[in-house]
């Protein structure tokens, strides 16, 4: 029989727009022993959890909570839950990830209706609202931070065209959430998706949810109670009348809110691990604050731009529209990008990200996201960045990365 090796993954510098590097006390949050999932001690770990979820996502909502699964299982509860066969939905797409909410709403039995912008830009918020003005759909989804492009979209005021209209925004913010403004009260934001591998810096497996009365109103007339689980006297048992119940049993948001709430309703058997790890991601998200937070990824990006601009490399996309926590950056024609890629990897151990569809072999998408988003990290990879592009024969300017980032770091407040 053959031996396997004791696990011992390599340790890298992860600095991709996502998975990330995960914070040593999260990886040590989930190594703690299992308690039952009705315990009263993982009982108020769950309550816990809402609460500080309704502290990052800037919400009053009664319900913040995470589905069990990696981001694209909260965009599927949320969307699969908010959307009934027929209803006209709009989506603005400005990269990959616009495509995906195409996708989940259409298999929803959406009728889709969608904008288009040239990948590298974002929308002006007018437009969105222009259209959702004209078009009058049941719900709007709308990527905040675009990875694929590292763009990201301004939300003032689809909001309020959403409330003239009676339509329900829902809003992916994955990428944003913990490294960058998400206001989901004050941008008057129906529901929202957040995800734990990136800015929060705890690994993939679940994703945060925050959703408004509006949308309970939605989810509660769709509700379904699960017939094993269907006791004498229980009420609401079936949808309402005309209404079409929830197609998914496991992202039913009717029946996951039963869950977390006081009744605690048996759903699906939690993953204790992974609800440690996001609580104690939470936890050093509010303690390190989320205006400290978001002047971090800002100051961080800063230097690595800066650091970039000084080789000798263009960056990719409207300036303007950037996100602070993904740099995108043009492969030098001639070089492999593929090739520096793997030599980042192998010889120095940073990871960076190629990019998809049309701009696939065009771009390198570099990440400072949440833990990874460090001074030694960054510093590390301008220095291997520009010794492999050297190594490739690209054209740079030799010794001047690492310099012009220090000069940002010097120049401003320390911020580790």
């Amino acid at each position: 029989m053959r031996a396997y090796a004791e696990l011992s993954p390599s340790p890298r510098s992860i600095m991709t727009p996502g998975p990330v590097e995960v914070d040593p006390r999260v990886l040590r949050a989930l190594s703690y022993p299992i308690l039952g999932q009705f315990d009263p001690e993982f009982t108020a770990l769950m309550n816990d959890t809402m609460e500080m979820l309704r502290l990052v996502f800037r919400t009053d909502n009664r319900w913040a909570y995470p589905v069990d699964g990696t981001s694209r299982s909260g965009i599927e509860a949320v969307l699969t839950s908010l959307i009934e066969p027929g209803d006209k939905v709009l989506v603005p797409i400005y990269g990959r990830f616009g495509h995906l909410l195409h996708e989940i709403a259409e298999r929803c039995g959406a009728e889709v209706v969608t904008l288009e912008q040239a990948w590298g830009r974002a929308f002006e918020p007018a437009v969105i609202a222009d259209a959702i003005r004209r078009e009058r759909p049941q719900l709007v989804a709308v990527v905040h931070g675009e990875t694929s492009t590292g763009r990201v979209q301004p939300l003032d005021g689809i909001g309020a065209a959403c409330r003239e209209t009676d339509a329900l925004l829902v809003v992916d913010a994955v990428a944003t959430l913990g490294g960058m403004p998400v206001e989901t009260d004050a941008w008057l934001l129906d529901a929202v998706v957040g995800g734990t591998q990136k800015c929060l810096s705890v690994p993939s497996g679940m994703a945060p949810i925050t959703y408004n009365a509006r949308a309970e109103a939605k989810i509660l007339a769709r509700k379904r109670v699960e017939r094993g689980l269907r006791a004498p006297g229980m009420a609401n048992l079936e949808p309402a009348e005309g209404r079409r119940f929830i197609q998914s049993n496991y992202l039913d948001l009717g029946q996951l809110q039963d869950y977390w709430s006081a009744a605690r309703l048996n759903h699906h058997t939690e993953m204790t691990c992974m609800l440690y790890g996001l609580r104690e991601g939470l936890r050093i998200v509010l303690q390190e604050g989320l205006e400290a937070r978001w002047a971090r990824h800002r100051h961080h990006e800063a230097a690595l731009v800066a650091g970039l601009e000084a080789m000798g490399l263009r960056l990719y996309g409207d300036s303007s529209r950037k996100m602070a926590v993904v740099t995108c950056v043009e492969i030098p024609e001639g070089i492999d990008g593929e090739s520096v890629r793997a030599m980042l990897l192998s010889m120095f151990g940073i990871e960076i990200a190629s990019s998809f569809g049309p701009l696939k072999g065009r771009i390198w998408r570099i990440g400072t996201m949440g833990y990874s988003c460090r001074r030694d990290n960054v510093l590390r990879l301008l220095g291997a960045f520009e010794a492999a592009l050297a190594r490739h024969g690209a054209k740079i300017k030799a010794g001047a990365a690492v310099q012009a980032a220090l000069d940002v770091y010097e120049a401003g407040e320390v911020i580790e």
